[in-house]
């Protein structure tokens, strides 16, 4: 398999940070956009800032892992492990072009609770 050039993963990133930050602020706006309702209203709306603050969250963490993966890009560290130094494998990379650890020291930091 052909190695992918940085130049396109860190376009990639970048793109999905972009439609990250779009998707959070669409997120705020819905969270800040209620109206008075009776009880029953409420409580559905509650129900469903839940699933949006969660997504919210989720969103900001992969945020925070992108804007990492290309700070690394920017030091012409990305894609050696932030652990051991050893390259990253490219199939890992596919799937995970934030990651700062090989599978290795990935699987380790989970072992250790990280």
């Amino acid at each position: 398999m052909p190695k992918v050039p940085v130049a396109q993963r860190k376009a990639a990133m970048e793109a999905r940070l972009a439609d990250l930050k779009a998707r959070l602020e669409a997120i705020e706006a819905e969270l800040d956009s209620h109206d008075e309702q009776d009880w029953e209203e409420l409580a559905i709306e509650r129900e469903g800032d839940e699933v949006l603050e969660a997504t919210g969250l989720s969103g900001l963490a992969e945020i925070r892992m992108i804007e990492a993966a290309l700070a690394r890009i920017g030091a012409g560290d990305y894609g050696a492990c932030a652990r051991c130094g050893d390259d990253i494998a490219e199939a890992r990379l596919d799937v995970l072009p934030w990651t700062p650890f090989c599978p290795a020291c990935a699987g380790a930091g989970a072992r250790q609770g990280r």
